[in-house]
């Protein structure tokens, strides 16, 4: 199987092939290290081969709807046990870490059938929209080089981009799958909180804002993944209801004629860039033409202080992740990148009423986000603020390293705070990507669809948030554009590699 032929079929395709015996699983894997071989050194999205298990797992029996199918997972809270994970940090890197037990998600991939061969890049600890970590460098976009594919999970949605995988692993706790899925073209749905399990170790990580699932070419293969991996795990704080019908079943319905609201602005009052404006105006005008009703709204919150309470709750999540790791690692304070250890001294500054305090308007934001679903199916809104930003954009200028890292070393971050300096570090990352932080601190599912290339040639997504359990809605209508949009098959070519 040639890469030309590879490329052509999605995960579920692959797999039909390999078990009517026309494609054998070594051949399928040939073929995706082939690709990777050719595309890693111009990309960097894979951080860790894992050739002697994918070896192995070709010639052992699998099951599963995805069996023998190449597979990569991220290298952040999808452990694999025995192999080194480094969560893109230099401390973690260096002693080798090697964690002693699958994470759950990964142990139900693997129930899936898939071939894992490797882990794709991350930024330090999932922190930003970007994937530039110091430990292990840029990922870059595969339809333009010079810029981002988004992050966290940049490494798997380059690698889908670039035709390496159909389908790999990604989390969600800010954005991380509707991110990079916006940059690169491909489709990203992050599931309602609880509705994948994040054990043993991230149990309701981030108070349930976190999640995993995959990133794709193909809603079908997002469907199926979900089928597959969701459902309750031992210590979870809830057991949620599950769908109706499998979602591979119910993407074959169209939904009915939907009431979606659209949110035109940033919630941090910026304009959209005109790209993002463009992307949106197109989206409203496929929905239209399929019989949705689609109006100016948006729920009755402050968006501001939304990103104000979501980048509180991500400082304290950073101390959280730094102090484990200096346990693991006893890392010196250098093997943690400055803007890392800027936020993780914020988090610290914060008393347990004040956390607690912003805790508690996450109610608030989940009780306008129902009223909101109350009177419309689904919240439309662009996925980026802007087209994919240049790689480097927005690294902290080193004048502000400069004057971070006397403040690093007072005993309270009160005085970072009263400097602003994080504050802008903080809302420079986010005005490029103020949508997303929603569904993650209300817990409601969201999805990115890729309807629309930029005149800059780079992708940029459109988001829908549902209700509580509206995962079968969001596929339903994603398989209604896939069909009425296609994208499957718009792959971009990669400057010095495709030419």
């Amino acid at each position: 199987m040639d890469h030309r032929d590879y490329i052509r079929h999605d995960a579920l395709g692959l797999a039909e092939l390999i078990a009517r015996g026309e494609v054998s699983p070594a051949e399928v894997l040939a073929a995706a290290r082939q690709r990777l071989e050719a595309v890693d050194p111009t990309l960097n999205c894979v951080v860790r081969r894992m050739d002697a298990i994918a070896d192995e797992h070709t010639t052992t029996p699998a099951s599963g709807p995805f069996a023998h199918v190449p597979f990569l997972i991220k290298d952040l809270f999808q452990n694999y046990a025995g192999v080194p994970t480094t969560y893109g940090n230099a401390a973690l890197k260096r002693v080798g870490f090697k964690p002693p037990v699958h994470a759950e998600v990964v142990r139900r991939f693997i129930a899936a059938g898939v071939n894992i061969f490797g882990k794709t890049n991350t930024p330090e600890f999932g922190a930003k929209g970007i994937t530039e970590p110091v430990a292990n460098g840029p990922t870059r976009n595969p339809w333009n080089t010079a810029h981002t594919p988004g992050g966290s999970s940049g490494g798997s949605a380059a690698a889908i981009a670039a035709g390496v995988v159909p389908m790999a692993g990604a989390n969600d706790g800010g954005g991380s799958i509707r991110i990079p899925a916006a940059c690169c073209g491909l489709f990203g749905l992050k599931p309602g909180r609880a509705r994948v399990p994040g054990g043993p170790d991230h149990t309701d990580m981030m108070h349930g804002a976190g999640v995993d699932h995959v990133i794709s070419r193909s809603v079908r293969d997002s469907a199926a993944m979900l089928d597959a991996i969701a459902g309750y795990e031992p210590g979870a704080i809830v057991r949620i209801e599950g769908p109706a019908m499998p979602y591979r079943q119910a993407i074959e319905h169209d939904p009915k004629p939907l009431r979606i609201g659209v949110m035109e602005s940033s919630p941090l009052g910026q304009p959209l860039h005109p790209e993002a404006w463009a992307a949106l105006t197109h989206t409203i005008e496929t929905l239209t033409d399929l019989g949705h009703d689609v109006t100016p709204a948006i729920p009755a919150l402050d968006g501001a202080q939304l990103c104000q309470d979501f980048l509180s709750m991500w400082f304290v999540q950073m101390a959280r992740v730094v102090d484990e790791v200096r346990a693991l690692t006893d890392a010196r304070a250098s093997e943690f990148e400055l803007d890392t250890r800027a936020m993780a001294h914020l988090g610290r500054s914060l008393s347990a009423v004040e956390y607690s305090t912003l805790h508690g308007r996450w109610l608030g934001y989940r009780q306008a986000l129902a009223a909101f679903h109350a009177d419309y199916d689904l919240l439309l809104t662009p996925t980026l603020a802007s087209p994919p930003v240049a790689i480097g954009e927005l690294a902290t200028p080193a004048w502000q390293h400069n004057l971070l890292r006397p403040l690093l070393h007072l005993p309270s971050a009160r005085a970072l705070l009263g400097s602003g300096i994080v504050d802008r570090m903080a809302h420079e990352n986010l005005r490029h990507v103020p949508f997303t932080q929603l569904a993650n601190l209300t817990g409601t599912p969201a999805m990115s669809v890729p309807l629309h290339i930029g005149e800059s040639g780079l992708p940029i997504g459109s988001q829908f948030i549902g209700p509580p359990g509206g995962e079968t809605l969001l596929f339903q209508l994603a398989a209604q554009l896939e069909r009425a949009a296609p994208w499957f098959n718009r792959l971009p070519r990669i400057t010095g590699v495709d030419d």
